[in-house]
Parts: C-alpha cells; structure tokens; sequence
C-alpha cells in the first residue's frame, strides 16, 4: 500500500484538495479530524492539556475553547509546542490504527493530510510528498476572510508555519491552488493518476509485509532451535 503525504499552509487550500480526492474514492486520514477527537472530554489529551493550561480554555460542557487557546498558542512558540506534546502522540497512534485497517482492507493507496507533516517529521514514513500552495498574499486574504481575522491576527497565525515556498522545495508535487475550483479539480485526478500504484506493484507491497515478518519469524525460530539443541 502507497502512503501520501498532503500538506500546505494554513488558508492554502489543502481541505479543498482532501475533499476532492475523497470523491475521486482516494482514501484519506485527516489529522485534523483526529486533533478534534483526541481532546473530547474524557480523553487523555484532553487531560494534558488542562494540566498545561488550566480552565480558562475549556469550555463549561468539558470541550476545548479552541479561539482561546489559539491565541495563547499562536502568540508564544513554547507552549504552542507545549500543546503538540500533549497531542501529537495520541494523533500519530490513532492515524497508525487506520494506516493498519486500510492496508488490511487491501486499499492500493491511502493519503495522510497532515498540516505539520515535514514539521512532525511524518514525511519520512510516506512515499511521496504533496504540498498545496498558494501565494501569501492569496492565503492571507483567504484566512481573514475564512476566520473573520483582522490582518494581525491572521499574519500571526502564517508565521507560527514553516513558510510555503520551503515546504515546497521539499515536497515531490506541488497542487497550485492560485486560480479556481476548475483548475483544482484538473490537478486533482492528474494526482490521482500520479500516485495509484499499479496491480502488480501493489501486489509486491501488499505481500511483502506480511512475507517478511513470517520470513524473520521463521529465522528467530530456526535460532531458538539451533539453541536448545
């Protein structure tokens, strides 16, 4: 199975390009979506993080008072890192239980949406690398008017992200996101294209893991044989 990295800027269009592999039947595990549910009351997360930072952002129901604690986090790069430890773990295992459930579906390629995926160092477990861009200007007025944010606030939130253009020069396809819903749509079944693997190919990913295991199983065996005897 083919794993894909999709990531961009905030405001840059990397939901809209999520969505749209999704009607192209790609599957999809969104760390976003993940994010919201990790810290639902009861959770452990959701625990860390009012040990970290108390109760004034968390809501009267239990839930996280997400504009609250987005101002802390996007003005002070410590505790904005302090909140990713009390995350980022429980995110990194829940994403590993669907990468696990679609391989043993048999799925040819699952993409992970992860808006930190070159930040969290998740590039290095994928095989190819998507970043959505836009210019910043573009993103900046998107974001203002996206989350109603007056130009301060919204520049804050584009610095407390590695720039554009460097996630860019890393990425292995770039989705230009500078024009209209049309064009995206283009690039998006040229992506799909792109990274669906061939039935022979994913055959041999299909079946080595398992092939592997069983091979070294069998070798650790053989050892513990040779051992006793």
């Amino acid at each position: 199975m083919k794993l894909v990295g999709l990531t961009g800027g905030i405001a840059s269009g990397k939901s809209t390009v999520s969505r749209l592999l999704q009607e192209e039947k790609v599957p999809v595990i969104d760390a976003d979506k993940i994010a919201r549910d990790i810290v639902a009351p009861g959770r452990r997360a959701n625990t860390l993080i009012r040990k970290h930072f108390g109760d004034d952002v968390f809501l009267p129901d239990g839930n996280l008072d997400r504009p609250k604690l987005g101002q802390i986090v996007f003005a002070d790069e410590q505790k904005r890192k302090i909140l990713n430890s009390c995350t980022h773990p429980y995110v990194r295992l829940e994403m590993l239980k669907e990468v696990v459930a679609y391989w043993l579906a048999g799925k040819r390629v699952v993409v992970l949406d992860v808006p930190l995926l070159f930040e969290s160092k998740l590039d290095r477990f994928v095989g190819t690398t998507v970043v959505v861009f836009c210019s910043e200007l573009l993103q900046l007025r998107r974001l203002m008017q996206r989350d109603n944010l007056d130009e301060h606030a919204a520049t804050q939130r584009l610095r407390a992200q590695k720039p554009l253009p460097e996630k860019v020069e890393l990425a292995d396809i770039v989705i230009d996101n500078s024009t209209d819903l049309v064009e995206l749509k283009k690039q998006v079944r040229g992506l799909v294209q792109k990274i669906t693997p061939s039935t022979l190919i994913w055959l041999l990913e299909y079946v080595a893991p398992p092939m592997l295991i069983a091979a070294a199983a069998y070798s650790l065996r053989i050892a513990y044989l040779h051992r006793t005897t």
